[in-house]
């Protein structure tokens, strides 16, 4: 049985299935909602649209599943197979470190402070992640200093005939010679629990409370030793008082995508101050966004590690998103919201997390291939007047003649410069002719001029000669013809050589041979990474219209939905799924759609379906 009609036979249900190569090796696992109906879309030309599903439908040889009894155990499972098999066509997330936390033991009877790199589940408070050891340590013994806390292990609690050196050196109560009670020292661990939360002011109002009390009853040691400690509290408070967003605990996850890499940047703002921000790498990404997002949440919280009840996101995760939640409630013992904000301070975090993302992201290509030296390669090996700043890719997405569209990716120095990206609906090739597709996008973007649409130093097309051919006549027809261009045509796998792969292949105009780089090649990298650019921003239009398309071709056939009802319908609900999920009673709220209406829309999308 071929690996199709395999497919075929996959259960409609939820769960896990995995692809392996003829020795058995995992090479990838995915989770589905229905597993029939996620495997069928790998057997489907253009379907999916990642851009490295091909390469691995070429070395798949057997496919297995496991059905789960919901999709959260899906998405539980699905973590535990990849950390298990690590596939090669995963996400490969690195640069992912254990951070320190700081641990009270809060049900000791003295309890101490502990810098800790896991966090497990065992009654204890944790309080974190902290990037830098050495900040961390600073604040443990500010802490042990202003508020007198045990140094000791829970040996030498019990075993310490005399006071150690902390008694006089750090101002340690000892506990260990019984010289201050339990009751009074848990009153001295919650006011450093409010510290560590940010409820400084809270703590300033008991410090001094605490402080007018001893002098009232003439202990004056006590309230000297008060006093020192209220100084400290509002020392920091004029540090601290400066970066605040509304308060509590909760992590700003944001996001940065470039062809088949991405980095995550996580900033975490604890009792509403941001405490640090970090960044991780992840290559070999083939899924849309929303899914390798999605993996990315679980992987970097289903570890020992801090959790926030409010995780601020860049990414939709549609349908996810529940299971997710389900699953970190249920793993945290609290409640665990996913949020992705759509205005005020939260929006704002998610924004500075972005900004992160994209520093990051930029930093670590600067660090892997020095963007100088492939700009000088690109101007001598393709022989250019100058080195190429600024370069822009086209490329096409076109499933069978429906909403063909292309866009054009631009790069400044190196770099993704988003803000000149383009994207163009075909209108005037009718069929599935690529080459005349090409034509028209190159003259309707060379017919731009002025802020926005500057001319490049370089212009690649995805594609061989015949691309390049039908891009470079529309160039001169524009009276560009004087830019140079080329086509960077993708690897292939060579005919009756097994496994065995064609290198990328520049072509010029006018000549038949290619020219081949390197495969270490700092310029061939670059052209790399700007022609998948181009490719995932094309298959990301291209998806996007055809779910519109299909949602207003699902509300055409519907008597009594005109222009108005319809956008408001498609502003409320971007997928016919969305729609069928939210039934007639949530789609009746929608202003001009009465129940009747909402019953008919429900029968046509059921219909349809």
């Amino acid at each position: 049985m071929d690996l199709k009609a395999k497919a075929l036979e996959f259960p409609a249900k939820p769960g896990v299935y995995l692809m392996k190569d003829g020795a058995g090796k995992v090479l990838y696992v995915g989770k589905a909602i229905s597993l029939k109906a996620r495997v069928r879309t790998y057997f489907r030309e253009g379907a999916d649209g990642r851009p490295q599903i091909p390469l691995l439908m070429e070395r798949v040889r057997e496919m297995e599943f496991i059905v789960t009894e919901s999709e959260k155990a899906a998405l539980f499972l699905e973590k535990v197979l990849i950390t298990r098999h690590r596939p090669k066509f995963n996400v490969d997330l690195r640069d992912d470190k254990n951070y320190y936390s700081l641990r009270i033991a809060i049900k000791d009877p003295f309890p101490r402070l502990m810098m800790v790199r896991r966090v497990k589940n065992d009654g204890a408070l944790y309080f974190g992640p902290y990037s830098s050891a050495g900040d961390l340590r600073e604040t443990v013994d500010l802490l042990h200093k202003v508020f007198g806390l045990r140094h000791c292990s829970d040996r030498d609690l019990v075993t310490r005939k005399r006071p150690c050196l902390y008694r006089v050196t750090r101002n340690c109560p000892a506990p260990c010679q019984k010289l201050i009670s339990e009751a009074d020292y848990h009153r001295t661990i919650n006011e450093v629990i409010l510290f560590l939360k940010g409820k400084n002011k809270e703590l300033a109002k008991r410090i001094k409370k605490e402080m007018e009390d001893y002098a009232a009853n003439e202990e004056f040691e006590r309230a000297a030793a008060a006093l020192n400690r209220l100084r400290a509290v509002e020392a920091t408070l004029q540090k601290q008082g400066v970066v605040v967003h509304g308060g509590g605990d909760r992590d700003a996850v944001g996001w940065v995508r470039e062809g088949d890499e991405a980095l995550a940047a996580v900033v975490s703002v604890r009792a509403g101050k941001v405490i640090d921000s970090r960044g991780y790498f992840l290559r070999g990404v083939i899924e849309e966004d929303g899914e390798v997002f999605g993996e990315f949440l679980r992987r970097y919280y289903g570890g020992e590690r801090i959790t926030p009840p409010e995780i601020l996101v860049a990414v939709s995760l549609g349908d996810e998103t529940g299971p997710l939640q389900e699953w970190l409630t249920e793993k945290c013992g609290k409640k665990v919201s996913i949020i992705k904000p759509q205005r005020g301070a939260l929006l704002s975090l998610v924004k500075m997390a972005n900004e992160n993302a994209g520093h990051l992201i930029n930093e670590r290509r600067k660090s892997k291939v020095g963007f100088e030296s492939a700009l000088g390669e690109l101007q001598n090996r393709l022989s250019l007047p100058s080195p190429p700043r600024r370069v822009e890719c086209f490329d096409i997405s076109n499933t069978q003649s429906f909403s063909p569209v292309a866009s054009m990716a631009s790069f400044l120095d190196g770099f993704p410069d988003k803000d000149r990206y383009r994207r163009f609906s075909i209108k005037n090739v009718s069929g599935q002719d690529d080459f005349a597709m090409m034509a028209e996008v190159i003259g309707r973007r060379f017919s731009h001029s002025g802020e926005g649409w500057e001319r490049p130093d370089l212009v690649v097309i995805d594609g061989g000669p015949q691309q390049l051919e039908a891009a470079l006549k529309a160039l001169v027809d524009s009276g560009a013809g004087d830019i140079p261009i080329i086509g960077l045509a993708k690897s292939r796998l060579l005919e009756g050589a097994e496994g065995i792969r064609s290198p990328e292949r520049i072509f010029f105009p006018g000549k038949k041979a290619p020219l081949v780089l390197a495969q270490n090649s700092p310029a061939l990298f670059l052209l790399m990474r700007i022609r998948d650019e181009a490719h995932r921003f094309a298959v990301e239009y291209h998806r996007k219209k055809r779910k519109s398309s299909t949602l207003r071709s699902a509300l055409d056939s519907v008597a009594g939905i005109g222009p108005a009802k319809k956008k408001a319908l498609l502003a409320r609900f971007k997928s016919v799924k969305a729609m069928r999920e939210a039934g007639a009673g949530e789609l009746s709220t929608v202003e001009g759609i009465n129940e009747a209406l909402a019953e008919k829309i429900m029968a046509a999308l059921t219909a349809a379906k």
